[in-house]
C-alpha cells in the first residue's frame, strides 16, 4: 500500500524560512533510513503558498487564482510518498520523523492513495491501467 505522509504548512513555512541545519541533518538521517528500508518513493518540500495557484472548477468555470492563501493549517509543506503494509507501518515511520528538531511544533496527516484494484473492473478502470503501464516504462 501507498501512503502519502503530508507535512503541514505553519506560519514559518508558509512565511519562506528555510529549515535550520539542524532540521536538515535530521531529515537527511531520516530519508536516508526511509530509503534503506525500501519505503520511502518519493518526497520533497514546497514552497510558499504565495507562489502557488488554485484553480477551482465550478459550473463547468475555471478560476485561477493567487496565492498567499489563508488558512494555513489547511495547507501542506511538504510530504513523503512511501509505501508500507499498513497504515500501522506508516504511522510508525511517522512518529519517527524528525519534524520537531528544531524545537518547533509540527503536524503531519497520513492518507493511503487509492489504488486501481480498490475499484470495481470497468473500461475506464482498464484505461488507467494502461496509463499506469506507460508511465512505468
Amino acid at each position: 500500500m501507498r501512503f502519502l505522509v503530508i507535512v503541514k504548512a505553519t506560519k514559518q513555512s508558509e512565511a519562506g524560512e528555510m529549515p535550520g541545519e539542524k532540521v536538515l541533518g535530521e531529515m537527511a538521517k531520516f530519508n536516508d533510513q526511509l530509503v534503506k528500508a525500501g519505503v520511502m518513493l518519493d518526497g520533497g518540500g514546497l514552497t510558499p503558498s504565495s507562489q502557488g495557484k488554485r484553480i477551482t472548477f465550478e459550473g463547468g468555470k475555471r478560476t485561477v487564482i493567487d496565492g498567499p492563501f489563508a488558512e494555513t493549517k489547511e495547507l501542506i509543506a511538504g510530504y513523503w510518498l512511501i509505501q508500507a503494509k499498513s497504515m500501522d507501518e506508516a504511522v510508525e515511520w511517522a512518529r519517527r520523523a524528525p519534524m520537531d528538531a528544531d524545537g518547533r511544533d509540527a503536524q503531519v496527516e497520513i492518507r493511503r492513495l487509492f489504488e486501481l484494484e480498490d475499484f470495481q473492473p470497468s473500461p475506464a478502470i482498464d484505461a488507467h491501467r494502461e496509463v499506469e503501464k506507460q508511465l512505468k516504462k
